[in-house]
């Protein structure tokens, strides 16, 4: 689900429909709101004759004759609105929203929701949002407390009364019954575009709020996701203190205040990530599971992140769109307190390359364990001989991964605007091995997307080949498909270069040739 405010549009429609409905009031009706529930238009007499003729003879509700755990190992595989809308077309189905272990309940669940072509406006996400505060408080105030709920997600808008009541439902029910997996996504009435800094500090204060009034509920959370927020200095850290059991935590569009500081300290939390924001730094002081850290697009100037305590960590995943006056990152540097990172991702978003080729003995002791390196979205045309610094520096190395990819509609293209803002035109990082001769004995799978038969290219795919002596694989790709490209303006799609990538059997075989006439 997108943000409140903004267009919603989902795709597959599932167009389940039913001829035959009870006039009796059935136990259903506690859960779903009318305007939630599916369409069933009016029956003629004789049609509905039909039908029940045909249910007598076996043929009519299939659903019924589905043992209860099949049907719900279907329901708790979609979104529990429309689980519950599939409940109105069966008798038999309408007992079993109170047995489901695994309960998924989304603002984003509009009727229609699954059409592509349909925009919703904000008016019926709010409803929606009520649909899920409603249901919530009566599918969890009516189950059994021997039932287990092994996994409970709520999406929903920051609204007063209905985060009031999704908050207390859930910490009553926690209360009285297990709860494994339980997870809040908030967003805000607002889309992150037309909120001004007074919407960032109503809805961090708003949420601030809605924690000091269900702590039991937040206390019992393992994955939490914030959107649209800005927090005061210490009510991060505070939320963490009071999410004891909290595994995942991801922050978009939130901060303590433009170049403020994070510090981050929790006992369980395994997984950050951090989508733009204005940190001007994010100090991961004490996190001793801490296993996964994804930031995307940091503000700062200076390094964004510094590990304190964090032994585990084992994926790092950086995105950036890097303009001119911003810091190039040193590895040695920025991982100095890490030596544990087994995969790396590096997503330059068709700009800049903001990482600096370092020598193997400042980056071999941080480097040490990884294993696998992805580099994505590098710029069409750059030259790759200074990704060999990472081979040369990360001995345990398996696999490299580089997508070659001018992304036209994540870039700026306006060339006044690329100007005013420092973005760069396409320059070729400088670099030469430390030890030209140097045998990489582990790395045994190459592969590039967006690859063309230049001589660039070539030279590099035999660079690697050259040093990686144990290679099992080189896998080459044509460049990746976009559909949102396709609807960019006529003059971004005269910059589009035609790809040149070898499609038939015979330029396949040619190009092999070369590569392994290149390599002799």
């Amino acid at each position: 689900m997108n943000i409140a405010g903004a267009e919603y549009s989902n795709k597959a429609s599932s167009g389940v429909r039913h001829c035959h409905r009870s006039n009796k009031v059935d136990p259903i009706s506690a859960y779903l709101p009318t305007s939630l529930r599916p369409v069933v238009g009016p029956i003629s007499h004789n049609k509905a004759t039909r039908i029940e003729d045909a249910a007598d003879d076996g043929d009519g509700d299939r659903l019924s004759k589905l043992p209860n755990d099949l049907l719900l190992n279907i329901l708790e595989r979609v979104d529990t609105l429309d689980a519950l809308r599939a409940c109105f077309l069966s008798k038999q189905m309408l007992k079993l929203p109170t047995l489901l272990s695994q309960l998924f309940l989304s603002a984003g669940s509009i009727p229609g929701h699954h059409d592509s072509a349909r925009v919703f406006r904000p008016s019926e996400v709010l409803r929606t949002n009520r649909a899920v505060a409603h249901v919530t408080d009566n599918i969890l105030s009516t189950r059994s407390p021997e039932i287990t709920i092994s996994k409970l997600k709520i999406k929903f808008v920051l609204t007063q009364h209905e985060s009031l009541t999704i908050g207390k439902s859930v910490a009553r029910a926690m209360a009285i019954q297990k709860v494994g997996a339980a997870e809040f996504e908030v967003t805000t009435d607002k889309a992150y575009k037309i909120c001004s800094p007074a919407d960032f500090l109503h809805f961090g204060k708003q949420f601030n709020d809605f924690v000091g009034a269900c702590p039991d509920a937040f206390a019992g959370l393992t994955r939490l996701w914030l959107r649209n927020m800005r927090f005061g200095e210490f009510d991060i850290p505070n939320i963490l203190s009071t999410c004891k059991l909290l595994e995942s935590l991801r922050l978009s569009h939130c901060d303590s205040g433009i170049h403020s500081v994070l510090q981050v300290e929790h006992a369980q939390l395994a997984e950050l990530e951090i989508d733009q924001g204005k940190f001007e730094r994010v100090e991961l002081i004490c996190l001793p599971k801490l296993q996964r850290v994804r930031y995307n697009n940091w503000c700062s100037y200076e390094d964004p992140l510094y590990f304190g305590f964090a032994p585990q960590l084992s994926k790092l995943i950086l995105t950036k769109t890097a303009v001119r006056s911003q810091k190039t990152l040193e590895l040695s540097q920025l991982l100095a307190n890490v030596s544990s990172i087994s995969d790396l991702h590096l997503d330059f978003r068709s700009e800049k390359i903001w990482v600096l080729p370092e020598c193997p003995k400042l980056l071999t002791p941080v480097l040490s364990k990884l294993q696998h390196v992805n580099l994505d979205h590098l710029p069409e045309g750059c030259d790759l001989a200074w990704t060999m610094f990472i081979l040369e520096a990360a001995p345990s190395l398996k696999e490299l991964c580089i997508t070659l990819w001018d992304h036209w509609c994540i870039m700026a293209t306006d060339n006044e605007f690329r100007k005013k803002y420092g973005f760069c035109e396409k320059i070729d990082m400088k670099w030469k091995p430390y030890a030209p001769d140097f045998k990489h004995k582990n790395l045994a799978k190459l592969t590039i997307y967006g690859f063309q038969p230049d001589d660039n290219l070539l030279r590099y795919i035999r660079s690697v080949m050259e040093h990686a002596v144990n290679m099992a694989e080189i896998s080459l790709h044509d460049r990746k498909v976009c559909v949102s490209c396709s609807d960019l303006d006529s003059e971004i799609k005269d910059k589009f270069c035609t790809s040149r990538y070898p499609r038939t059997a015979e330029k396949r075989k040619q190009t092999t040739e070369e590569l392994d006439f290149l390599s002799t």
